[in-house]
């Protein structure tokens, strides 16, 4: 007879249960300085939910995010100074903590060569929203930024004019190609333009570029074919936290964001034609965008479009296979990914396994896949989404396995609520994650990085 595993003994303390009302849900938040690049921003709890009488069957499909999040009801700003939650006297010893948290950050983002042992161990226990010290933070954890600060300048002026040309070359519609063509044409390419119309013969409009050509090369045959990715990009960046200032409502300023946005989800599709674009990406992107664009120095927050481009590659380097639907079977497709999650719970909590996947047959695709394809965004409020990525990104087993150990957590949280729960309102549960204490939720996911190394 196989021996049942016990549940670990840190999983019994009362701890581990989600708060029936979390502190934060009465406590006010404190606006961010009035800044030309700084816009307030509502939190965000979104979710799918399920019908109480009957639940159908999620298709392994990416929803699109008007069924993703309905619109948020609860409207606070952003908070500056804190993340943390609790009491008036907490809150004070925390702001003290974060204080000194954010001078270590400074001293050592200061520092010719910057440590980043250091600089992980303390972005992990979470970045203060001050100081624009989370968009260099996040820009030295992903790469994009050189340890050697001395090469910073020249970096990303390199980089920045790459951008440049990115947006240059795959921006532009056939007709300004073909413009452009002609102003680089040779004279006696010129000469065969008709006088008077400054256009060419047709018979002289190579097959190419003729708006009806349908060969590989022709550059309207591929300009048709991106056309229905744009659209779909611009009805989804339209979308895009229609609850935060930032990306909606009528202002130039909100245009100019979500241009960058689509400017950003274009060139990147059109570079990576294995992928091109999956909805949801825009998701992932926003948190990025409105960071670097926050970012209290000038030159950042002007070439915000570029830096967030770049860090958006090399986040995606970590989760493309995700969105790759021709992995989705491999081991490296988010199928596998899904089941590393449902192995992780076993390891850590046997018994809520067992009757999440045995007792009830929830199966974890149904509300992992897009906590893993969209890192949590759909979640969470936006402000716990980048206290969430904080450590994502400076976690040293690297954000694929980390986020893993989070969603992990999450389950472990409301571990009484799904043992005492049948499928539907299980999945009702899950797909509709409850407001969460998010300091301890990262701290839960710790402790289980702490047992995973033993």
């Amino acid at each position: 007879m196989v021996k049942k595993k016990r549940v670990p003994d840190w999983l019994n303390s009362p701890m581990w249960s989600s708060p029936s009302s979390p502190p934060w849900k009465s406590q006010s938040l404190s606006p961010p300085p009035s800044d030309h690049h700084t816009s307030g921003y509502p939190s965000k709890s979104s979710s799918v939910t399920s019908s109480d009488s009957s639940v159908t069957e999620p298709r392994f499909l990416l929803p699109p995010p008007a069924l993703i999040r309905p619109e948020p009801t609860l409207k606070s700003e952003i908070r500056v100074s804190s993340n943390r939650i609790g009491s008036s006297d907490n809150d004070s010893s925390a702001s003290v903590e974060d204080v000194s948290r954010q001078a270590q950050l400074l001293q050592e983002i200061s520092k010719k060569i910057i440590n980043l042992g250091e600089l992980r161990q303390l972005a992990s226990l979470g970045i203060p929203d001050a100081a624009g010290i989370r968009s260099t933070t996040w820009k030295l954890l992903l790469g994009y930024l050189p340890v050697d600060k001395r090469i910073w300048s020249s970096e990303l002026s390199k980089k920045r004019s790459q951008y440049k040309h990115f947006k240059e070359d795959l921006l532009m519609n056939p007709s300004e190609i073909t413009r452009k063509l002609e102003d680089s044409a040779s004279p006696k390419i010129v000469d065969q333009i008709i006088v008077g119309k400054g256009l060419l013969a047709r018979s002289k409009i190579p097959y190419g570029e003729h708006p009806l050509s349908l060969g590989n090369t022709s550059i309207w045959n591929q300009y048709f074919q991106d056309s229905e990715i744009i659209e779909q990009i611009d009805r989804d960046v339209k979308r895009t936290h229609p609850d935060i200032q930032f990306f909606s409502g009528d202002s130039a300023f909100a245009e100019a964001n979500r241009d960058s946005l689509k400017n950003i989800l274009i060139i990147f599709a059109k570079l990576n034609p294995g992928i091109r674009y999956v909805q949801g990406m825009n998701e992932i992107l926003a948190p990025l965008f409105y960071v670097f664009k926050n970012d209290p120095n000038e030159d950042y927050a002007v070439n915000a479009e570029a830096d967030t481009f770049f860090c958006f590659v090399e986040l995606l380097s970590d989760f493309r296979d995700n969105f790759c639907q021709q992995l989705d079977n491999s081991i490296v497709g988010i199928r596998s990914t899904i089941s590393r999650l449902s192995q992780l719970l076993k390891q850590h909590d046997e018994e809520l396994w067992r009757h999440l996947e045995v007792t009830t047959k929830v199966n974890p695709q149904f509300y992992a896949f897009r906590w893993i394809t969209l890192l949590l965004t759909q979640e969470f409020n936006f402000t716990d989404i980048l206290h969430i990525w904080d450590m994502l990104l400076s976690n040293p087993v690297g954000p694929r396995e980390t986020l893993l150990r989070v969603c992990c957590a999450m389950l472990i949280l409301v571990r009484r609520r799904l043992l005492a729960g049948d499928f539907t309102a299980n999945l009702k549960l899950l797909q509709s994650y409850p407001p969460t204490n998010v300091s301890h939720l990262l701290y839960v996911a710790n402790k289980l990085n702490s047992h995973s190394t033993q």
